[in-house]
């Protein structure tokens, strides 16, 4: 497609095509992050797992009325698992 207005309208078109899926998938994503925070799973851990930032996830949370997690160390927390480095030379 050489004319950019022409693009603009196909992608426009494709955009409100499926825009209501899109939400309808939000939705299903916020209702399962909600009830994996309600089970226990924490914000960090949600947000690793969905498409949502951890302040988003947080965010919901409080929109929900479900506690923060408290302070400190989690139970069941994995640490970050980091690829190896190799150095030149080794």
């Amino acid at each position: 497609m050489s004319d950019p207005r022409a693009a603009i309208t196909a992608a426009t078109k494709r955009y409100r095509r499926t825009e209501q899926a899109h939400e309808e998938s939000r939705q299903a994503v916020i209702g399962a992050v909600l009830a994996a925070l309600r089970a226990g799973v924490g914000p960090t851990e949600a947000a690793d797992l969905s498409p949502f930032s951890t302040a988003y996830v947080r965010r919901l949370a409080r929109e929900a009325d479900i506690p923060p997690a408290p302070p400190g160390p989690k139970t069941g927390a994995k640490a970050p698992v980091r690829p190896a480095v190799r150095r030149a030379g080794e």
